[in-house]
């Protein structure tokens, strides 16, 4: 039996795919082209247990269909990675809200009409963004867990790209729950949702190493890349953290375990400041010394902990029996494998 990943080109999904054939699971994933087809199969040395099809628009209408169709009767576990994650727009509906709903609807739709009967788990990568809540993000008297929804509707959610962002992924795991409640009696499938906060850690291949990388781990090497008198915000960015490496192992375990059946996991080691990864870079890489902004030394969670809003995940933690990877780690392996890649360390 297979497991099926959409978007198995993705920063997560590759760790993912990774883990999946370390545990011998034979793999069916999704990819846009057949240039990032061919690409995948090579990286991972043209692995016999890896299939490749290529989805070129998760929001068109049955995107999904022939490549679920195709393996319909191999397909025993489907993890649902794609989904838009950038801010570059303005059009929030086109380029956010509906791919990520449509998206999770149509894989779930041609589950329905191809492979009913033989997929009996899915996991949807969804997002703390789908948990949040804006106003009282700041509030050190507010508590959220697993059972919180981001309270943002369809329109205070298109105030801006990362509201529309969060939006896209609380309407997109809703829509799946939904799904879940009117097809009961059709499919058999259980549902379990993985919602990360900021994701760091290394790429699973050294050489997916770009320019710009993903959101999350763009903090760690936009800040590698900046001289030490560029401007520095040391508060700019606060959160939550979590490792990729257990994003990963995360995602196999909501299929793997019956405790996870219709739970939604937040992934969450603990908090961070920008300032935290400056401290980071600054005490771990002799490298950088000097050559990239200070901020505030110690200002930040490592220095005076966490604030803000509770997040409580100790469910989450039950169900997953496993520790996270904490943030000195996450940041340092991050930073590293890029000054590695560029030849300074």
């Amino acid at each position: 039996m297979s497991v099926f990943i959409s978007g198995a080109t993705g920063f997560i999904a590759k760790h993912i795919v990774g883990q999946l054939l370390e545990q011998n699971y034979k793999v069916v994933g999704t990819a846009r082209s057949q240039a990032k087809v061919d690409h995948l199969k090579k990286q991972f040395g043209n692995n016999p247990n890896l299939t490749l099809e290529i989805v070129e628009d998760i929001s068109k209408p049955h995107a999904f269909d022939e490549a679920i169709k195709k393996h319909a009767k191999d397909i025993k576990y489907v993890l649902h990675t794609a989904s838009p994650f950038h801010f570059d727009t303005t059009d929030y509906v086109k380029d956010l809200l509906t791919p990520a709903i449509e998206g999770t609807k149509d894989i779930l739709e041609a589950i329905k009409k191809y492979a009913a009967d033989t997929v009996e788990r899915v996991v949807i990568t969804s997002s703390y963004a789908a948990v949040i809540n804006f106003e009282r993000e700041g509030d050190n008297t507010f508590k959220v867990d697993e059972n919180y929804w981001n309270p943002d509707d369809w329109n205070t959610c298109q105030a801006n790209a990362v509201r529309a962002y969060c939006g896209s992924k609380k309407f997109a795991e809703q829509a799946a729950w939904e799904f879940l409640k009117e097809n009961k009696g059709v499919v058999k499938f259980k549902l379990s949702t993985v919602n990360p906060v900021y994701v760091f850690g290394p790429q699973r291949f050294d050489e997916d190493i770009v320019a710009k990388l993903n959101t999350s781990c763009e903090l760690v090497n936009s800040l590698i890349h900046s001289p030490a008198d560029a401007p520095f915000d040391p508060t700019s960015i606060y959160g939550g953290y979590i490792d990729v490496r257990d994003v990963a192992k995360a995602h196999l375990v909501a299929f793997q375990k019956e405790e996870a059946i219709g739970q939604r996991l937040i992934l969450h080691g603990g908090k961070f400041a920008y300032q935290d990864i400056a401290d980071i870079l600054n005490e771990d890489f002799t490298c950088l010394k000097g050559k990239i902004p200070v901020g505030k030394p110690k200002t930040g969670v490592l220095g005076v902990g966490e604030q803000g809003c509770v997040v409580d995940n100790s469910n989450t933690k039950k169900i997953l029996g496993f520790e996270f990877i904490d943030l000195r780690k996450t940041i340092h392996d991050t930073a590293a494998q890029i000054l590695k890649h560029e030849g300074k360390l």
